[in-house]
């Protein structure tokens, strides 16, 4: 077990969450299931254009509310504060809820199944690589601090 002072991640969730951006839109290219790359409806564009919006806008008032409170954002590094308010107030995890949300308005508005399908081993990966590293070592640097706050608020929605 490490005592190392940031949470050991197998991935930098943006990284995740590009790659499968990526490898789903080349699928699509090579492999097409559907409409074909790129081609929503005048629905679906609204739909993904609402869900990009939704996740940008989570994303950026639970960064500011990181920096406000003074503490790193990005995994791999210190934390030196447990945020609790905002968004942190409904998910202890609404960085990853907004990429998710970014992530699948993108497979809309791309058309693309692939993408979508991907979303599923993404999830996995986040789960298993990302917040449960992070939540071990949130225990560890915040002590009972850290419980009391999981007993209150769900780690997703």
């Amino acid at each position: 077990m490490s005592k190392a002072d940031y949470a050991e991640v197998a991935i930098k969730p943006p990284l995740l969450f590009l790659g499968a951006l990526v490898l789903g839109s080349v699928l699509t290219l090579f492999l097409p299931i559907g409409p074909g790359l790129a081609s929503p409806n005048a629905l679906g564009l609204a739909v993904g254009i609402i869900f990009l919006l939704l996740g940008f806008a989570l994303a950026f008032f639970s960064v500011r509310a990181l920096f406000r409170a003074g503490t790193n954002v990005v995994p791999g590094e210190p934390a030196t504060a447990l945020v609790i308010v905002g968004p942190y107030h409904v998910t202890r995890n609404p960085i990853y809820v907004g990429m998710v949300l970014i992530y699948f308005g993108l497979a809309i508005v791309l058309t693309s199944i692939w993408v979508l399908v991907l979303l599923i081993p993404v999830l996995s990966i986040l789960q298993r690589g990302v917040v449960v590293p992070e939540e071990t070592y949130l225990d560890r640097k915040f002590g009972d601090a850290y419980p009391r706050y999981k007993a209150r608020v769900p780690r997703w929605i």
